[in-house]
């Protein structure tokens, strides 16, 4: 596993590279700032990027939103010492994949970033409910085309113009085919459609086609 480990305390960072290290883990980077973990995530496409929440120049929860919408593919895990249920879940609704407390026994941190890798949130049990609570109250209240990010709507708004293959998708938004597929799996889901037809039906039963966002009349 590729770690990239954003913390502006360097005894932190220092740590978390040994003990990755100790468990055949690959440091490919380590940022000072939530700046430096954006720009090291998009050049260095790590596995998995190790995020503190606060941190100067920009913060955890900001690189996090920006790096699920550049770069998916790596999965933001929050490194904090913070407890605060309204941080958890701001984390992931600005897209990380896990919310760890930094006083985690070292066998969970292991083993929650094994589920990661396998696909699964890396959230300790005990949090676990309060995110499912949130957002079952949170997807009846807001449209569902509201759920989606900035680069899925983007695969929307291309969509609906009559780009519709994964390889021209990928050229226009300047993303591999994978990126595209990420995407196109996340819009399906979250309009609850099944194929690509639908989702144009979609987009303009709703008039999300450019800057619009109204509903119909």
């Amino acid at each position: 596993m590729r770690v990239l480990i954003a913390d502006d305390h360097a005894l932190i960072r220092r740590a978390l590279q040994s003990l990755l290290h100790e468990q055949g883990h690959d440091v490919i980077g380590q940022a000072h700032n939530g700046q430096e973990a954006l720009e090291l995530t998009l050049s260095s496409r790590p596995d998995v990027v190790l995020m503190d929440l606060a941190m100067p120049v920009m913060s955890g929860l900001t690189a996090t939103r920006l790096i699920s919408a550049q770069w998916p593919e790596s999965k933001v895990v929050m490194l904090t010492a913070s407890e605060d249920d309204d941080d958890l879940l701001e984390a992931v609704k600005a897209g990380a994949s896990g919310y760890l407390n930094k006083n985690i026994e070292s066998d969970q941190f292991f083993d929650l970033l094994e589920k990661l890798i396998r696909g699964e949130p890396a959230l300790p049990a005990a949090l676990a409910p309060r995110v499912l609570d949130e957002f079952a109250h949170a997807d009846a209240a807001v449209p569902p085309h509201e759920q989606l990010t900035r680069r899925e709507r983007d695969v929307l708004e291309l969509m609906a113009e009559g780009v519709t293959s994964d390889r021209e998708l990928a050229e226009r938004l300047f993303v591999s085919e994978n990126t595209v597929k990420y995407h196109l799996k996340n819009v399906f889901g979250k309009l609850h459609t099944r194929n690509r037809s639908q989702v144009v039906a979609y987009a303009y039963r709703y008039r999300l086609v450019g800057d619009e966002l109204s509903r119909p009349a």
